[in-house]
């Protein structure tokens, strides 16, 4: 596939209530399941040299879920996190390097503290960058991004008018990585759902009926053939 591999990567992690229903089961084996399957696609990211891809995991919204589902969700959580301290060998053999975005701040502070070890033991590792957005939300983004920015003009360390793009991007959680180049959703929805909307602005959107916990990376594959076979013209 070589040079018609998208850069960044993002991934609406969608359907795994859905998938835990149609089986009788409790929703949180769907995330359990879909938890996997992040696994294995974040992998697959890596053996073939995409140099980033973000997850959508846990967004500002969902805390309106039942508090048993939210608090699953956490517990979920916190075991990957612990998982991922017992395969630092093999995130350093793959070159994946974790990161978090959003405003993790709301989390559990044990979470935040297991984040921040997260992406201090990976921080050397080059091969693909995999964002991992909890508690995130596209629109409390850019307006983190305003208010700082239009903290720095009040202090007259910037001048409103002379604002460019760059530097709304610059103040973003993602500031040192491409913009996204295709954006995955399966579960049949085809809505970003307040997912990098600045970053997807010319973005190819690649949708599928199957449910996360039952993507695989020959799902994958199919999104990477026609994402190469997609003409890009970013408007012109």
């Amino acid at each position: 596939m070589g040079d018609s591999l998208p850069r960044h990567v993002g991934i609406i992690m969608d359907g795994n209530g859905r998938w835990a229903k149609q089986r009788g089961l409790p929703r949180t084996e769907g995330h359990k399941q879909g938890a996997e399957v992040f696994e294995r696609i974040c992998d697959h990211c890596a053996e073939l040299g995409i140099p980033c891809v973000t997850f959508y995991a846990f967004s500002t919204e969902n805390w309106a879920r039942p508090p048993g589902e939210v608090a699953a969700i956490m517990d979920l959580l916190r075991h990957w996190l612990r998982k991922a301290e017992e395969r630092e060998g093999e995130n350093r053999r793959r070159g994946i390097r974790l990161r978090f975005i959003g405003e993790l701040s709301a989390l559990p502070e044990d979470i935040q503290s297991l984040a921040a070890d997260a992406e201090d033991h990976t921080r050397a590792h080059t091969r693909t960058i995999c964002n991992l957005a909890v508690n995130y939300g596209g629109r409390l983004e850019i307006l983190r991004a305003a208010q700082t920015l239009a903290a720095q003009c009040q202090t007259g360390a910037r001048n409103a008018i002379d604002l460019t793009e760059e530097d709304i991007a610059a103040q973003l959680y993602t500031p040192e990585y491409p913009d996204v180049d295709l954006l995955i959703r399966p579960s049949g929805e085809k809505r970003l759902s307040n997912f990098l909307l600045w970053q997807a602005a010319y973005a190819e959107f690649w949708y599928a009926d199957t449910l996360w916990p039952d993507f695989t990376t020959a799902h994958f594959e199919q999104a990477l053939a026609d994402f190469a076979k997609r003409s890009r013209r970013y408007g012109g």
